[in-house]
């Protein structure tokens, strides 16, 4: 059992795709029970090992491919952080999209692609060694272009092309990266620290500028995130997949395991590497703020929120201390909650009211309570208000960044938090104190906004978990006490 189970978890996604693409059209009950019934059977067992981890059980498989080259699922408390945030997303997603989709075609092909990036993602969480991890993060790379393009129109395919011509090339610097390590050190495994004192200083700064160009692409750090804003012709659904769990977190989570458990915190800092990450990080930060402030449509706003909210995950790993590394690894689990809600959010402004510039936000909070009050709960997280989940995560990292003496890492977040108000502010206000523009899309709609429930329902859960997440931050399971249990391991 104690190697099924992580195999196991890989099929609650894997199969209920392959068996999704070979399903007609019109088999809308048999494709949405497979969908719904892997997610669920996935959370179970997340929730199981859960309690395994907690214990000290250790589950772990290894196929060995060729002398000297294996994959190796492991789970850990770092592969469950991520594992149980991207389940449960999964799940509620699955329910978003079925709600969203209802009858439209090629849905065969897109549940498919979409439990297909699942399966992806769960790999590269439960991915123990870098050999295994790079398998699965491409796997992810191929079955989310799919779902960007899954409108068909010059849009969604000019953002398809964009997309592969940022990762494609960042996908050789990691494969680059990962070839000149283990052509030194042998195989990579994330629980057996390599030794790379065969290496040199400059060597090993290389290789490390590799692994954040190949991994930054993916977490939309400067000057790789171009392709995110343009991916948001894609719908509503993958948007938000793409934003709170799958490609953006993937990268961030990459990172955080080439740090912690390919080079170690204190070669990090003493390559130099530590401080020019985080001033990275920062810049990204302040770049994706303003730039979210200039926009009028509603998802790339949010889109260039998402570029500097992932750095924030970034910045707390690279700072070397063990106070801005819990706010960080928290901030992994609480932007993914507060994006996503925003994003369903977003979706269902524009499949219910039509609304997708900000201006016709105007008034719409008295049409659809639910929905911007989800909205709300998630932007003022955003923000950093307490006592949400979003200032927990920022409230460590400006102590983590005094912890190890940079203190300008607290003018970042002021700053950034300001930006943050200045752009989600204004959204609120029209959406609670806007009168109705006359050319306003929801004018026009007859009858309630806010059904059918499937739709309504995740954003709601996903708000209320933010709010949770923030007040019950001082529980062992909450996110930010498993990221402490996980930064003890590597600062005892």
């Amino acid at each position: 059992m104690t190697a099924a189970l992580p195999v196991l978890i890989l099929l609650t996604s894997l199969v209920p795709a392959l068996f999704t693409f070979f399903l007609r059209q019109d088999q809308h009950r048999l494709r949405n029970t497979l969908n719904l019934s892997g997610a669920v059977l996935k959370l179970g067992l997340i929730a199981f090992m859960l309690s395994e981890v907690a214990q000290g059980t250790l589950h772990e498989v290894r196929l060995d491919l060729a002398p000297g080259l294996y994959l190796l699922l492991r789970v850990d408390a770092l592969s469950l952080l991520f594992l149980t945030l991207s389940a449960f997303l999964w799940l509620l997603t699955t329910i978003y999209a079925i709600a969203y989709f209802g009858r439209k075609p090629d849905l065969s092909r897109f549940f498919g692609f979409f439990s297909l990036c699942v399966f992806a993602t769960t790999g590269i969480a439960l991915s123990g060694t870098l050999i295994t991890f790079f398998i699965f993060f491409e796997l992810l790379t191929l079955s989310t272009w799919p779902l960007v393009v899954h409108k068909g129109d010059d849009k969604s395919l000019k953002a398809g092309t964009s997309y592969l011509a940022y990762s494609l090339p960042a996908s050789a610097a990691l494969l680059v990266a990962i070839v000149w390590l283990e052509g030194s050190t042998g195989p990579v495994a994330f629980a057996e620290p390599a030794d790379l004192g065969a290496l040199s200083d400059h060597s090993l700064r290389m290789i490390f500028v590799l692994f954040i160009v190949g991994l930054g692409a993916k977490s939309a750090l400067l000057p790789l995130h171009g392709w995110l804003p343009s991916a948001m012709a894609a719908p509503a659904p993958v948007s938000a997949l793409l934003h709170a769990v799958a490609v953006v977190k993937a990268g961030a989570f990459g990172i955080v395991r080439v740090v912690h458990d390919v080079f170690g915190i204190s070669l990090v800092q003493e390559l130099g590497m530590g401080l020019l990450l985080a001033m990275l990080a920062s810049a990204t930060i302040i770049y994706g703020s303003a730039r979210a402030l200039a926009q009028t449509d509603i998802k790339r706003r949010l889109a260039f929120s998402t570029v500097s909210q992932v750095s924030y995950v970034i910045l707390g790993i690279a700072l070397g201390g063990p106070i801005a590394a819990i706010g960080g690894l928290a901030h992994l689990v609480h932007q993914g909650l507060m994006k996503i809600t925003l994003f369903f959010c977003a979706g269902i402004f524009t499949e219910r009211a039509g609304i997708v510039e900000i201006r016709h936000l105007d008034g719409i909070g008295q049409r659809m309570p639910w929905t911007a009050t989800a909205f709300s709960l998630a932007a003022l997280g955003m923000i950093g208000m307490p006592p949400l989940a979003g200032f927990v995560s920022k409230w460590y990292l400006g102590l983590g960044g005094l912890q190890v003496g940079a203190p300008w890492v607290v003018a970042v977040l002021i700053c950034s938090a300001l930006l943050n108000a200045a752009y989600f502010l204004p959204l609120l206000y029209r959406i609670w104190y806007g009168k109705p523009r006359e050319d306003a899309p929801a004018l026009t709609a007859d009858g309630p906004l806010e059904r059918p429930l499937g739709l309504i329902a995740p954003p709601v859960i996903t708000a209320l978990a933010c709010l949770a997440a923030g007040l019950l931050a001082a529980s062992a399971l909450s996110p930010l006490g498993w990221a402490t249990r996980i930064v003890e391991g590597y600062y005892p």
